[in-house]
């Protein structure tokens, strides 16, 4: 067995160092710093954006239907909300199993515009509000951004996740949107 002298294990110290200093590894540095992944791997714009969809729907989907169980007096509304909340947190699992290992997912991406609009409501002004721009305007959006991963996403576990979620997706939607009919809310 041999043992390294000083002068070489100084020597290898001096020659890993200065790898450090690359361009190479600085640009790993920066890719990291910037969102990319240290592999170089990156989402292309379609599966980035619907990751940032997909998260802010789950995320607001869950936020919101516990907002309902709180502020709503109608059983359909609850109803519809709990499942929501129930299948939201399911797809969020699913987005996370499907998302590369080096792609950090953004937590609590609630819109702010969707909490904001409906936390000083109660009542049927809330359901209504509720029904209007999380059952059906919230799910149209989604059902767009799956839609897209499907045909266009470059990511084959994201594009696989899509499509299996659209369906359940698309089932919201109609939920939705036979809960707006039902109490009598314009889309």
């Amino acid at each position: 067995m041999k043992t390294l002298s000083f002068r070489s294990s100084a020597a290898v110290a001096c020659a890993s160092a200065a790898l450090l200093l690359t361009p190479a590894l600085s640009s790993v540095a920066f890719a990291q710093a910037s969102g990319a992944s240290a592999s170089g791997a990156t989402l292309s714009a379609v599966d980035q954006k619907f990751v940032d969809v997909a998260t802010q729907s789950d995320a607001t989907e869950i936020a919101t239907a516990k907002l309902a169980m709180a502020q709503s007096q109608d059983k359909d509304v609850k109803m519809f909300a709990r499942h929501m909340r129930v299948d939201h947190m399911k797809l969020s699992m699913g987005l996370k199993s499907a998302a590369p290992h080096d792609v950090t997912l953004p937590k609590d991406n609630v819109d702010p515009a969707v909490m904001d609009a409906l936390k000083g409501l109660k009542g049927k002004a809330f359901d209504d509000a509720y029904i209007k721009q999380v059952g059906v305007a919230g799910h149209q959006k989604a059902v767009m951004a799956f839609q897209d991963e499907v045909a266009n996403g470059t990511n084959a576990d994201l594009k696989k996740a899509a499509s299996k979620s659209l369906p359940v997706i698309e089932g919201h939607l109609r939920m939705g949107q036979a809960l707006a009919k039902k109490k009598g809310v314009s889309e």
